[in-house]
């Protein structure tokens, strides 16, 4: 990563081949030609038949899909329809849900997308984010989100709000000259980095990086790399699949066994033992279990969150502790007078009067 806080502005428009009056729209293409688009990339999403397959992946239920299939070799066609109408609408639920929640997902990704003011061929025009490139100028003002890292070529007493990054809620104060060479993230006070807020001032800022060469694109780069863990409930339902699938084909060779040496035919003892094992296996199991973290996807829906996989929905219900870093991460990052002692006397706030002097003072 070049280090463009310690650079000139001569140096930094030399470096991305730009002028005061922008980038032209021939650079432009070219540059995203090799750069791409400024977003942010995400892992490769499973597809809808693999989504639907990975509902199967549970040892019960892979015991149940082998007793199906015995039942249906055996000619017992009721049983096998019965088994795989159940595992059939287990899968559909599970599916469906998923394919809702990445749709909403989407959704929100699209309401979200901000713009951004940039200069090109000496003209000021607004365009969505995903279209900046790295050497564009961009103005930022107070309200805007910034869209992607740049360094401050023109300051006029900009504020930025780095908490996504530094994790400190209180505003930042930019400066546009170069600054020594080694520094952490949070003292680079000439570069603006995607995914702050300007809360204050304007300022004109030359764009350094875009998508996953941004400092939040190497966290999303990371976040990418992580597998998922399994949730307790689906630890608890496993070490519950291996002991009862162990304790039922125990039982069902010993039944068959039982059958041969009492010289009952082979067909005969064999959809015996599989009858007995489909019958002590709760083949609604899975299915209740997913029909009741859908029923509490459905309640977190109501209260504006957004569960991507069901089995999510048991592991919030197990947190007890939820740990914050300071005001403005779980609040609006606003204080509100609740009392207020003056005079020797405490008052609620509409209780100041404009009549008396030192309650003005307050007001």
């Amino acid at each position: 990563m070049k280090k463009y806080w310690k650079y000139s502005k001569e140096q930094l428009r030399d470096v991305f081949s730009t002028t005061e009056q922008g980038l032209s729209e021939k650079q432009v293409q070219k540059i995203r030609e090799t750069c791409g688009e400024n977003i942010l990339e995400e892992g490769k999403r499973p597809g809808l038949l693999k989504v639907f397959l990975s509902q199967f992946a549970d040892l019960l239920i892979v015991i149940l899909l082998i007793a199906a299939l015995i039942s249906m070799c055996s000619g017992n066609v009721e049983s096998t329809i019965v088994i795989a109408v159940v595992l059939v609408m287990n899968a559909v639920l599970g599916t469906v849900q998923h394919q809702k929640a990445e749709k909403s997902l989407d959704s929100l990704k699209n309401l979200s997308a901000p713009c951004a003011k940039v200069i090109r061929e000496g003209k000021k025009k607004e365009i969505p984010s995903r279209e900046l490139v790295p050497g564009d100028l961009v103005e930022l003002e107070a309200g805007d989100m910034v869209v992607a890292d740049g360094r401050i070529l023109d300051n006029y007493s900009l504020q930025v709000n780095e908490s996504a990054l530094t994790g400190e809620s209180t505003n930042v104060e930019k400066t546009q000259g170069s600054l020594p060479e080694d520094l952490p993230l949070a003292d680079r006070r000439n570069m603006v980095y995607s995914g702050s807020l300007v809360t204050y001032g304007r300022a004109q800022v030359l764009v350094t990086g875009t998508g996953m060469h941004t400092e939040i694109g190497k966290i999303a780069g990371m976040m990418n790399d992580i597998r998922d863990r399994k949730t307790p409930l689906q630890v608890s339902l496993d070490q519950f699949s291996r002991k009862l699938a162990v304790l039922v084909m125990g039982i069902s060779a010993v039944v068959l066994g039982l059958c041969l040496y009492r010289k009952m035919p082979l067909l005969d003892a064999l959809m015996f033992a599989v009858a007995l094992a489909v019958a002590a296996i709760p083949e609604a199991l899975s299915s209740i279990v997913t029909i009741v973290q859908a029923m509490g996807t459905q309640k977190m829906v109501k209260e504006n969150a957004i569960v991507r996989k069901l089995k999510a929905v048991e592991s919030l219900g197990c947190v007890s502790v939820i740990c914050s870093d300071k005001t403005g991460t779980l609040t609006q990052n606003k204080m509100t007078v609740q009392k207020v002692y003056v005079d020797d006397r405490e008052y609620l706030p509409e209780q100041l009067s404009m009549e008396e002097q030192l309650h003005r003072y307050l007001v």
